[in-house]
């Protein structure tokens, strides 16, 4: 494997492109990849030439509004025709309030809890909208991933609601709870070595026997979009907030929500929350280029991946600020979340919380407004705060 192929693999480790097209495509893009050590890597040309096939150059735009530029993967339109798209097959998530912890953070919170969404995340979003989105001629032969976690579980949901095979490569030390929710939910499960070359190889014999689509988790249009619906709902349902907390990891959690809701109100902030010993994004943010850690080491497992060549631009340049917090500061936020809160999430879902109770995050107050925060529960959970004046007695 050379080097730019071992950047590749460790930046796709959870999962794999999309389509023909964007395969293809990326290929094209492949040198311009490298892996961070000593050196930096070069800075990514991220141009409309390069991206003719896959990004959407229609526009990131609402109500005459236009943000900083149309090159990215999806926009208001592309997110607004995914949340018809996938309407059937998804829940309409609620958000939940908590004066005890307004009062603890001293903000105004919203968790938005795709916690309860099908599948137990938002991946389904994502996933149902890159599948539904495939040609009959495309979807006959299945779709095919490799992920242990949620996107694993989410694309073989998708794929049962469409009557359509899904394949599913997952290392062998993945979690038992993980698989089963991909059995459960009738994936075809191909076992491989816990090694990207092992995922790889076997993803690709399955594929050369099935002919199956190859459904990316983050890096592509579709999912970016799918994700994006989140945002649209989030605003109907709370329309005053001013800034949204997420996740961060690949990326196309953040980058939907973020498209989506800087068209609708273009002043809102947003907020990544990310682990310390997974923090690349964060890197890239200060490097104002995409960085690839060695290795990754959090008790947030869901939040490991990197940022790919489609997130990154909406990460460079609409993303606020990037808040990396402790495990210890996650374990706390998700012992606060089951003992107030009453609900169960992952780290990767109790990292919103997290960074909103964390130091740094005080220190982001200092330099901007606001009033009303969303935290979201992706299985976790988005936080969404309202940092204007509070009264904890209404």
């Amino acid at each position: 494997m050379t080097h730019n192929e071992a950047s590749w693999a460790k930046l796709d480790a959870f999962s794999l492109t999309f389509s023909d097209d964007v395969t293809k495509l990326l290929m094209r893009l492949l040198p311009n990849r490298t892996t961070t050590h000593a050196k930096p890597p070069p800075t990514l040309d991220f141009t409309p030439e390069n991206h003719d096939r896959c990004l959407s150059l229609r526009g990131l735009m609402d109500n005459g509004k236009q943000v900083k530029n149309d090159n990215y993967a999806a926009d208001i339109a592309s997110i607004r025709e995914a949340r018809v798209r996938i309407a059937p097959y998804i829940h309409e998530t609620p958000v939940l309030t908590s004066k005890s912890l307004d009062s603890i953070a001293s903000k105004r919170l919203y968790f938005k809890c795709e916690c309860f969404q099908k599948g137990g995340a938002f991946k389904i979003r994502g996933a149902s909208n890159a599948i539904f989105s495939l040609s009959d001629d495309q979807a006959a032969k299945g779709v095919l991933t490799h992920n242990s976690g949620n996107h694993a579980a989410a694309v073989a949901l998708a794929a049962k609601l469409r009557g359509i095979p899904a394949y599913v490569v997952i290392p062998k030390n993945a979690p038992k709870c993980k698989v089963e929710n991909v059995r459960r939910y009738g994936g075809q499960i191909f076992w491989s070595e816990s090694t990207i070359q092992s995922r790889e190889s076997i993803t690709e014999k399955v594929q050369q026997e099935t002919g199956a689509i190859l459904v990316h988790p983050f890096n592509n249009r579709f999912t970016i979009s799918g994700q994006g619906t989140i945002s649209l709902e989030l605003l109907e349902q709370v329309p005053e907030i001013d800034t949204i907390v997420v996740p961060i990891s690949g990326g196309g959690l953040i980058s939907g929500v973020t498209l989506a809701a800087k068209a609708i109100n273009p002043s809102i902030q947003i907020l990544a929350a990310e682990p310390r010993g997974a923090d690349d994004a964060a890197q890239s943010k200060a490097a104002g280029q995409i960085v690839i850690l060695p290795e990754t080491k959090t008790i947030a497992d869901g939040l490991r991946a990197f940022l790919g060549d489609l997130t990154w631009p909406v990460v460079r340049d609409l993303v606020d600020e990037i808040i990396v917090v402790d495990d210890a500061e996650i374990i706390k936020a998700m012992r606060m979340c089951y003992e107030i809160l009453k609900i169960a999430v992952e780290p990767s879902g109790a990292i919103g919380l997290a960074a909103v109770l964390s130091t740094s995050f005080a220190k982001v107050l200092l330099q901007k407004t606001a009033t009303k925060l969303v935290l979201f529960f992706l299985v976790e959970m988005l936080i969404s705060v309202y940092f204007g004046n509070l009264f904890l007695n209404d």
